[in-house]
């Protein structure tokens, strides 16, 4: 998922997806560990996507996201 996906989600989305992808991490892990997750590769993105979302919120909180959506705008 990319940032700009994010960026145009409310606050109460976001909290909502990270807990969904949350659960996909918790039951990839359990497969991991049943020896059952054949694609390895999607617990980096969902860690990533995870971090994403946490980066954005911080940056609502700060208020940092609206400056730099602002300045992109007049470029």
């Amino acid at each position: 998922m990319k940032a700009t996906e994010i960026r145009e989600r409310s606050d109460a989305d976001l909290n909502a997806l990270e807990i969904q992808l949350r659960e996909q991490l918790l039951r990839l892990n359990v497969a991991k560990a049943t020896q059952r997750a054949h694609d390895t590769a999607r617990f980096g993105r969902i860690r990533r996507d995870i971090a994403r979302i946490k980066t954005i919120q911080r940056e609502r909180k700060l208020g940092i996201g609206a400056e730099r959506v602002s300045q992109e705008a007049q470029s």
